[in-house]
């Protein structure tokens, strides 16, 4: 079979990718799952804080797909991408992956060693979920490896990346559900100390190549921003995604009550969660506090030319897009199918009475995170709807994009 396929000429740089990933991908798997026994069917161990690839104990079925070491591929419907998850990924508390793993009975295994966590797979229903890991470095390097993986054809695949965020509490509360419209990026930046800046300044930190905030602000396009500054996603699957959904039940507690009480003076907070629109500001930094809220309606408000409103925090969407794009550009994948829901699990700047310093703190012991198992529950509640209406109706939408319902 391999012999075969050197011999066949390989006719793009995208053939020469998936060959030499497939040759490589195959050469691990096969040194290691020769003979699987439990413990070789165990993902890699790499762990962080919030992430664990490691296989329950837990008697939940799982089993290695017979495509994993073959050049066949699973032709995929939607991909289902997380950051993080909490413990196992099955049957304990949950994070960001576990209860599409669980629910969308995503029991095959793909190993991916050159990724952070392996990919699950529904096979019936064309499904697949991974997760990228934390920050930048992890999610660009998870995508890209998925995109090149030659054992799922991604062409047709619609994308659901679903995460949890921080949300302005200008604009909503928490525990809600945000389908995106732009994604900026907040590491594209100068810096200067803030203790060194000129007294006319607003803050240290500005766009590259300027000299100032701000500067030259008539001039930024959003639909061409050379480095990866912002990406403007497809807003017709957007709006189709948002009238489907909107109307979606959505968690609530009596201490997400108690917290969002604190936020006086702020009437969308004080609110019961809802689905809505937003731009979402992508940073490796988790940063908290007023003035940076500040800063993020400005940075939004800078490079989208005032057309996007800063929503939601988080750290991983500009680096999926990138890779997406890149992927897009060599036929791979199909960047129009992505969608970005983003649930809030917190507030992105303090309320009166406390400092920024000591509403993070409380943040992460406390009650400051009260809406993170709610919010990990809305992003199921809501993308578990759009995955239904694809994979129920894919006769129509795999080769023309669903409309307005």
């Amino acid at each position: 079979m391999y012999f075969r396929i050197f011999c066949k000429p390989l006719t793009s740089l995208s053939n020469m990718l998936l060959l030499s990933l497939s040759i490589s991908s195959f050469a691990v798997y096969s040194a290691s799952n020769a003979h699987p026994t439990s413990a070789s069917l165990k993902p890699s161990s790499t762990k962080t804080q919030f992430s664990s690839s490691t296989e329950p104990s837990s008697p939940t079925k799982t089993h290695l797909s017979k495509k994993a070491n073959q050049l066949t591929k699973m032709k995929v419907k939607v991909v289902v991408v997380s950051m993080f998850e909490i413990g196992d990924d099955t049957e304990d508390t949950p994070g960001a992956f576990q209860l599409w793993r669980e629910r969308q009975s995503l029991d095959t295994r793909y190993p991916l060693p050159h990724g952070h966590h392996d990919i699950f797979a529904n096979e019936e229903k064309g499904i697949i979920g991974i997760v990228t890991g934390m920050g930048i470095a992890r999610a660009s390097a998870a995508i890209m490896a998925l995109g090149l993986d030659p054992r799922f054809d991604l062409t047709h695949a619609y994308w659901l990346v679903a995460g949890i965020a921080g949300m302005d509490p200008a604009d909503g509360t928490i525990g809600s559900a945000v389908w995106t419209d732009y994604v900026v990026d907040g590491d594209l930046a100068h810096q200067i100390d803030a203790r060194e800046i000129p007294g006319d300044w607003k803050t240290g930190y500005f766009p590259l190549f300027t000299h100032s905030p701000y500067a030259n602000a008539a001039s930024v396009n959003p639909e061409k921003a050379p480095n990866g500054e912002v990406y403007i996603l497809n807003a017709s699957l957007r709006d189709w995604a948002f009238n489907l959904t909107k109307d979606t039940a959505l968690p609530n507690t009596p201490a997400m009550d108690k917290l969002r009480a604190t936020y006086t003076g702020f009437p969308n907070a004080l609110t019961a969660p809802t689905v809505m629109t937003g731009s979402h500001l992508s940073a490796s930094t988790f940063w908290h506090g007023k003035l940076l809220n500040d800063w993020a309606n400005d940075w939004v408000g800078y490079w989208t030319q005032s057309k996007g409103n800063f929503v939601t925090s988080g750290m991983e969407d500009s680096a999926t897009l990138q890779a997406l794009t890149y992927l897009d550009n060599a036929n791979l994948v199909d960047k129009d199918r992505v969608l970005i829901l983003r649930t809030a699990s917190n507030f992105t700047m303090q309320p009166a009475g406390l400092t920024a310093a000591k509403n993070l703190e409380l943040e992460s012991s406390g009650e400051g995170y009260a809406a993170l198992q709610s919010a990990v529950e809305a992003a199921y509640a809501v993308g578990s709807v759009v995955i239904e209406e694809i994979t129920t109706n894919w006769d129509t939408v795999k080769n023309e994009l669903p409309v307005k319902p």
